[in-house]
């Protein structure tokens, strides 16, 4: 039976970093979705920029981040699944056990997977890191993006399956604990 992943967390608190642990862990049965490419693609095209320096993790992204949320925003506004439906438009669910969606930052991204698969069958896990945690991760407080929607949306929400820390990269336990929790093996 297919099981979908949410897995949401602050800016550098290892949403990505967890989701490919979790994904190498899972061999051939789970892919990862993020819901930011359909985002950064229609950006780019948009604005004809780079689309591979725009999905990596530098600066050119933090140099477009700002207008971009605004944009995408304004998307949502109008249609809240939107960037959600693109996301999984070319998945084969036909072919795989586990889709992990490494970036829901909104309330409207977990209603949306639930309503569209259903309740069983998606699960949700939020990553808690230490501040100082994030900023040794590279984080720096940013206004007009760690203030605004697409960081804090979930900062009220109480109904995540899972809220986990992830403090230590290095702890060779916390995958399978990860995997247990979510009776993903």
């Amino acid at each position: 039976m297919l099981k979908i992943v949410l897995i949401s967390g602050k800016r550098k608190c290892g949403k990505d970093y967890i989701s490919e642990r979790l994904q190498k862990r899972l061999t051939n049965r789970a892919i990862i979705v993020r819901i930011s490419e359909p985002i950064k693609s229609e950006w780019a095209r948009k604005l004809q920029l780079d689309l591979s320096a725009l999905l990596s993790d530098g600066p050119y992204k933090e140099q477009y981040r700002r207008d971009m949320i605004v944009w995408s925003d304004e998307v949502r506004n109008k249609d809240y699944g939107y960037f959600c439906r693109a996301a999984m438009e070319e998945v084969p669910l036909d072919q795989i056990a586990y889709v992990i969606v490494s970036d829901v930052r909104r309330k409207n991204d977990i209603k949306w997977f639930r309503e569209t698969y259903g309740q069983n069958m998606v699960r949700t896990v939020r990553l808690t890191s230490r501040p100082e945690t994030r900023q040794a991760r590279g984080w720096t407080f940013t206004k007009g993006i760690d203030d605004v929607p697409s960081e804090c949306d979930l900062d009220d929400y109480d109904s995540f399956d899972f809220v986990v820390p992830n403090e230590d990269e290095n702890d060779q336990g916390f995958i399978d604990q990860l995997l247990d929790m979510l009776q993903l093996k």
